[in-house]
């Protein structure tokens, strides 16, 4: 008995102690806790949407008193992470603490959320008299507080709303010369543009773009200049107007790259132009460079990159490297142009034809169905060219029947064909019209002319243009401090 009795005091002082084991970890948690007050931006946290944009809002006032302009870049970074979980109610309780109820910029706002009031489920969130915003309000609050609403109704894919609202906010800055950072009124230009493409309109504000980039170049907006320079290039090439897109482009005013994806927006647009004003070279460097510049994670960015840089090889003459088809997410999409490629390699006419067909509503969609038409020259070109190293002499039946000519007079259409690729340097070999022959040369040595040196030199100069990108990407930015302090 006393065994028994000794072995269950034992047990319930083993309970004992590990229950107040437990009860101390259990406190020490809660103490930590309470002690610690969890960041906003903790990845660890899952804060409220709301408290989130009461921050960057406090932000941006911030950056705009002291003349930070980082702290508003900062804010606009948070904001586009965020944007997708924005709500109704959340943005009438921002508008609330941000504007106060009685302004005018909230009641223009207001009357947008509340057209959308109807789809959204209401959160009880209430604002307090101490949480309300009491400090005077700056014009980067208005402005920045317009920019979410009208990101708030693209998103919704409300366009006709978002075209007013964009509208409104773009008279209300056009007001404003003491906007502190660049980097809201670039913002809002582009939302603004988006929002007249996503409705059909993009027309009809080609001449606000323009007045737009004029006040940006006499103030020195340097970051509203790029903004508008590539909105209006998109403009014009959005309706093919490629004469007034580079007429404009080459007489805009050239200012330092500030943003890389300006920059990339900039070469592709170049890019375009360069292309279908037939000036491959500099189209194929534009549109190279804009690949190796954008960002990793701008996936759909460098999938049209690459797919104007293929047609650009192609109609070059050239043969794009097997890689650039197998990058990772672009495999799918870069499809058609592999087949297509693989049909100019080959020389093959009928295979050319048949998947110009079959992708054809791609092509059309890519806005590269004319330039894939100029292809079929070249396709006949490399045809001809496999030709003339495979036979030392051949008819022009022969040749006409080997390129699936499919004119009326196919010998005669191969003769011209013929004629051309000789006069032009493609094939080295001569023709014979009496016979109908085409008689090639023998092959010589390339290393014997300067072919090697010509694609040696350009390989170098290639690399010395991307040190020398490189080295002027590397400073740092402006101090607009020290700047204000120098002009007062």
């Amino acid at each position: 008995m006393e065994f028994l009795a000794f072995i269950s005091v034992f047990y319930l002082a083993m309970v004992v102690v590990l229950i107040s084991q437990v009860f101390f970890k259990m406190n020490r948690t809660v103490k930590i806790e309470d002690q610690s007050t969890p960041s906003v931006y903790d990845s660890s946290v899952d804060p409220s949407i709301l408290q989130d944009l009461k921050e960057i809002a406090s932000m941006i006032e911030s950056g705009a008193n002291t003349s930070e302009v980082s702290k508003i870049y900062k804010a606009m970074r948070l904001t586009m992470k965020i944007r997708r979980k924005l709500k109704v109610s959340i943005l009438s309780t921002l508008l609330n603490y941000a504007l106060g109820p009685v302004s005018e910029v909230h009641a223009q706002l207001a009357s947008y959320l509340r057209q959308q009031d109807k789809d959204d489920t209401q959160v009880d969130v209430e604002m307090s008299e101490t949480e309300a915003h009491s400090t005077h309000l700056v014009p980067e609050l208005e402005i920045y507080c317009y920019l979410l609403v009208l990101i708030f109704l693209i998103d919704q894919k409300k366009y006709n709303e978002a075209k007013a609202c964009s509208s409104e906010s773009i008279v209300r800055l056009k007001n404003m010369n003491n906007i502190t950072a660049d980097a809201l009124p670039s913002k809002l230009y582009f939302y603004y543009s988006l929002s007249y493409e996503l409705a059909g309109n993009l027309a009809e504000i080609r001449g606000n773009l323009l007045a737009l980039y004029q006040t940006a170049t006499v103030r020195h907006n340097k970051l509203s200049q790029e903004t508008l320079l590539n909105l209006l290039l998109r403009n014009y090439l959005h309706y093919n107007l490629y004469d007034q897109a580079e007429k404009f482009r080459s007489k805009a005013h050239c200012v330092d790259a500030l943003s890389n994806q300006q920059f990339c927006r900039y070469l592709l647009y170049q890019g375009k132009i360069k292309t279908i004003q037939l000036e491959y070279t500099e189209a194929k460097y534009s549109l190279l460079q804009a690949v190796q510049k954008s960002p990793v994670i701008a996936v759909g960015f460098q999938i049209q990159c690459n797919k104007w840089a293929i047609i650009v090889q192609l109609l070059l003459g050239e043969i794009p490297e097997r890689t650039v088809f197998t990058q990772k997410r672009m495999e799918k999409a870069l499809r058609p142009y592999f087949e297509l490629t693989n049909a100019v390699r080959v020389g093959d006419v009928e295979l050319f034809r048949t998947v110009a067909e079959k992708f054809s509503s791609t092509f059309s969609q890519d806005r590269t169905s004319n330039l894939i038409v100029r292809l079929k020259h070249n396709v006949i070109r490399t045809g001809l060219r496999n030709i003339s190293a495979s036979y030392s002499r051949i008819s022009l039946a022969d040749i006409a029947m080997k390129l699936n000519l499919d004119s009326e007079t196919p010998v005669d259409d191969a003769e011209t064909i013929v004629a051309k690729a000789i006069r032009d340097g493609a094939i080295d070999a001569t023709l014979d019209h009496a016979n109908r022959w085409l008689v090639s040369k023998a092959t010589g040595d390339v290393y014997s002319t300067n072919e090697p040196q010509i694609a040696f030199n350009s390989r170098i100069a290639f690399c010395l243009n991307m040190h020398n990108e490189a080295v002027r990407a590397l400073r740092f930015p402006q101090n607009l401090r020290n700047k204000q302090s120098v002009a007062t």
